[in-house]
């Protein structure tokens, strides 16, 4: 019987930047914009905060576009502070790389297996599927799905128990499957 898996974010992830008062690497986003009008021109930021200090970081969102081509959606939720437009803007590439940041996960994030009636079958086939892109090792959600070391997992990936068509050594963060036979 085919498990199904789901990564699922908990909250917004850290920012990695450093903070320009205390020398800090670490923001927390808290879903805050600002727009601001140059006539006919708009701009809009992503507030972030320093976790050490509390100095406030713009991360750019729109730099000096024309009013006319922005979305009324996109202005609506801008003004509206979207928690959710805030997490999509984290994880687009095209922010992340325009504001040179990277993204912290570390307990942002939680493992839905739906249940622990999987864990005494002799064989387990598993889909897992991410519901953000969450960069996230397959050896530990392996472990933590089946209640195992991690050790004991990179164990029986050796030996062949556990098979993917992708490689599990590294972090993924795009929908995958393994079988793991005991």
């Amino acid at each position: 019987m085919l498990e199904n898996w789901v990564v699922m974010p908990t909250c917004l992830p850290l920012v990695q930047r450093r903070c320009h008062t205390c020398a800090s690497e670490r923001f927390r986003a808290n879903g805050k914009f600002r727009v601001n009008a140059h006539h006919k021109l708009l701009d809009a930021w992503l507030l972030v905060l320093c976790a050490a200090c509390g100095e406030t970081a713009k991360l750019t969102v729109l730099e000096r576009m024309n009013a006319r081509f922005v979305p009324p959606g996109l202005l609506t939720r801008l003004h509206d502070n979207d928690p959710v437009l805030a997490a999509e803007l984290l994880q687009d590439p095209v922010v992340r790389r325009r504001n040179r940041i990277a993204l912290d996960w570390d307990d942002a994030w939680r493992l839905d297996t739906g249940g622990s009636d999987h864990l005494d079958r002799e064989v387990i086939d598993v889909t897992v599927h991410f519901a953000a892109r969450i960069p996230v090792r397959p050896v530990r959600l392996i472990a933590e799905g089946c209640g195992l070391s991690r050790a004991e997992v990179e164990r029986l990936i050796a030996e062949g128990r556990v098979v993917s068509a992708v490689r599990l050594s590294g972090k993924l963060s795009g929908d995958f499957s393994f079988t793991l036979k005991r």
